[in-house]
């Protein structure tokens, strides 16, 4: 059994098409290009629930997270170092004596160098949904850089 539906064109497609009337089928080309949208989406959506297991399409993305946010962590340590070396003794004990490392960011001594190597690295930029955790990594990894460059210099001080 067949259905009838209403369609909605142009007005210019009306004239071409009341102009070629004769010449096609209009309901078989209409019924064969929606028949062909269909099976493409199906195919597609059919295609996407096999191939890919979601279950472990989710491992492998937080697998991916986790070597991502070491990176960042990794960054940060080697900044933190370059920063030890050519810092000002009493800046250094200043850092060193933060009691929360997430606070320098704010930290009206060290803000504008702070927003200037977030952004360098790019870290600001990756930031999803208010997820920072590779924030955090990195300004994990900079106190830890510090801490290892005052730790080898000083005993010499």
């Amino acid at each position: 059994m067949a259905q009838k539906i209403t369609l909605s064109i142009p007005d210019m497609l009306h004239e071409r098409l009341t102009q070629w009337r004769d010449s096609f089928n209009f309901s078989k080309m209409f019924q064969d290009a929606v028949t062909e949208a269909i099976q493409k989406k199906e195919e597609f959506q059919k295609r996407f629930s096999q191939e890919f297991d979601m279950p472990e399409v989710v491992k492998r993305l937080q697998q991916e997270k986790q070597a991502w946010v070491k990176q960042f962590y990794r960054l940060g340590r080697n900044e933190g170092i370059r920063w030890g070396k050519s810092a000002h003794f009493e800046d250094l004990l200043y850092v060193l004596h933060v009691q929360d490392t997430y606070d320098l960011v704010q930290d009206t001594r060290l803000s504008a160098y702070f927003n200037n190597i977030l952004g360098s690295y790019g870290v600001d930029k990756f930031t999803i949904d208010g997820q920072k955790e590779h924030k955090k990594m990195f300004l994990d990894g900079w106190m830890n850089g510090v801490k290892e460059f005052w730790n080898q210099v000083k005993e010499a001080l």
